[in-house]
């Protein structure tokens, strides 16, 4: 098909495959051979995967995505990944090997026509001040060569460590805290010169109105797939958020 005849942009985050959760895998697979191919572009914003350790891994449920993310890109379909918290490790290596165009958290894009920024969402989670504390050492460029360049071994024993220490943290953390502070989403959007926010990470969707200066303004969050898909179907005419039945 004519990347031009093509109506529709999707935006998806926060899918956490995990081989433990083998049908969150299989509903993201026939999504890339099905509705994905009828897609103008793809984006992904972040926790692609429950974790990701290095693009070296050999895990087969992550090469089975690799495989998958190749075909679709060339089948003619761009698509653009972003880290998320879960999976910063992926790198050049991946990109090459997918197709994909790595994006910085907090890019613009041009989708049909309308400045939106893009993010993954955790950085604007600024209550949150122990999980920001942890970001900023993991994001330190000197901490990120360091951790890439452990064996893998380490890196699932860290890989572990951290998960465990998510799990105590969003059990013992209100979930209010955890969520975007407005002033935060307000700054960013106003450096941006942006009207409109799409981001993931909170697993809160919904698309909320609101002012920013005195002109209307929107921030869009994408859901979780836990328990069934979510999409943002973009066109010339509109937007969707939508809910994907798993089968």
């Amino acid at each position: 098909m004519n990347t031009l005849a093509r109506d529709r942009t999707l935006l998806i985050s926060d899918l956490h495959l995990d081989p433990a959760a083998p049908g969150i895998a299989r509903q993201f697979l026939a999504f890339l051979d099905e509705a994905a191919r009828e897609a103008r572009a793809l984006y992904i914003l972040g926790d692609l995967f429950e974790a990701w350790l290095g693009d070296d891994d050999p895990e087969p449920a992550g090469r089975e995505i690799v495989a998958a993310l190749r075909r679709l890109t060339d089948a003619g379909v761009p698509c653009f990944f972003m880290h998320g918290n879960r999976d910063f490790l992926v790198g050049r290596r991946f990109a090459r090997e997918t197709g994909c165009t790595l994006l910085d958290d907090g890019t613009v894009v041009d989708l049909h026509g309308e400045r939106v920024l893009l993010m993954h969402g955790d950085v604007l989670c600024t209550a949150d001040t122990s999980y920001q504390r942890l970001r900023r050492i993991l994001r330190n460029p000197v901490v990120d060569f360091t951790v890439r360049h452990l064996p893998l071994a380490a890196r699932r024993r860290l890989g572990r460590r951290l998960r465990a220490g998510s799990r105590m943290h969003v059990g013992t953390t209100a979930p209010a805290i955890m969520d975007v502070t407005p002033d935060a989403v307000l700054d960013t959007m106003r450096r941006a010169s942006v009207r409109t926010l799409v981001h993931g990470h909170t697993h809160r969707p919904a698309i909320h109105h609101f002012e920013l200066d005195g002109q209307p303004a929107r921030r869009i969050v994408l859901g979780d797939w836990y328990t069934q898909g979510s999409v943002l179907e973009w066109r010339d005419g509109g937007i969707e958020l939508r809910a994907l039945a798993r089968n």
